[in-house]
């Protein structure tokens, strides 16, 4: 198992360290590398379908793409209907989950919610469920060797911080080293919606702190601010995710004064994609 390494930013005259998790692997890094990991330890004979479901933007979806490859596993994602513009797409998560053998099958809008909440029954043996974004409790596994690593690499810090979609890492993550004060904030939904989220797996601890951002923002819709953080943040010396990312540094520049190890949660894959739409969108800095 690979180590990620620790390396420092510069970012707006303020030193932050950061955890490597996107180094691990092309597709299976960060925080879907912590989550899937107890399923990547089990001996491929033990199963052979995977089922997961959501969006086509997910890095999760990739990640599990490229897990069931390695593993040989058949896999099987559910979304809404998509797009014929998506469907085509040459490039970006989506299609690289394709081109992994991922088989998409998209359920009627109507449909959905009830589709999924019935994915459950009468599963067999050889079956296992990935829950959106990669959130069950089984992904505390994981979480917890992130927890030891962090721990034997012994950074000069107090405060941690990683991005939340479920919230299920900084959980975890938080659960794992109550002697570190944790740092997230919500990328889909607000503050309420990502506590709900992650009371579903476990009693929120003390030391996790969920930052509000100071303006509302959508999921995935492209912003100007948020294109900025990201060009800053690859001027820096590293490149984020332009999903999760951006929201959660300019809300720690904005809020946090204390030295941070930030989690990289990887999904830079998917920035192929999103750059496309960031280009059509503010041409002006393109």
């Amino acid at each position: 198992m690979q180590i990620s390494p620790i390396s420092k930013i510069i970012l707006e005259g303020r030193e932050f360290l950061i955890k490597r998790d996107d180094l691990i692997d092309p597709y299976l890094a960060g925080n879907k590398y912590r989550k899937l990991y107890t399923l990547l330890r089990t001996p491929k004979e033990e199963l052979r379908t995977i089922i997961s479901y959501g969006g086509t933007q997910s890095n999760a979806m990739l990640a599990i793409a490229a897990m069931c490859e390695k593993k040989e596993w058949e896999f099987l994602y559910y979304t809404k209907p998509l797009s014929t513009f998506l469907k085509e797409q040459k490039s970006g998560n989506f299609a690289d989950a394709l081109h992994l053998g991922m088989q998409h099958i998209e359920i009627e809008e109507n449909m959905y919610r009830e589709f999924v909440s019935s994915l459950r029954l009468n599963l067999n043996t050889k079956t296992f469920i990935v829950d959106q974004g990669g959130a069950d409790v089984s992904a505390k596994v994981g979480l917890e060797v992130l927890a030891k690593e962090i721990r034997e690499q012994n950074p000069d810090v107090k405060s941690l911080a990683t991005p939340s979609g479920t919230g299920t890492t900084a959980l975890f993550l938080a659960l794992a080293l109550p002697e570190y004060r944790v740092y997230t904030t919500p990328s889909v939904g607000d503050v309420e919606y990502l506590k709900e989220q992650m009371q579903a797996l476990h009693i929120l601890p003390k030391n996790l702190i969920i930052l509000e951002p100071k303006k509302k923002y959508h999921f995935a819709k492209p912003y100007r601010e948020f294109y900025e953080m990201y060009k800053k943040l690859q001027e820096a010396g590293v490149e984020f995710d332009l999903l999760y990312s951006p929201s959660l540094w300019m809300v720690l520049l904005e809020q946090i004064e204390e030295k941070v190890l930030y989690i990289h949660s990887g999904g830079v894959s998917g920035n192929r994609s999103m750059l496309e739409r960031y280009s059509k969108k503010f041409k002006d800095i393109f």
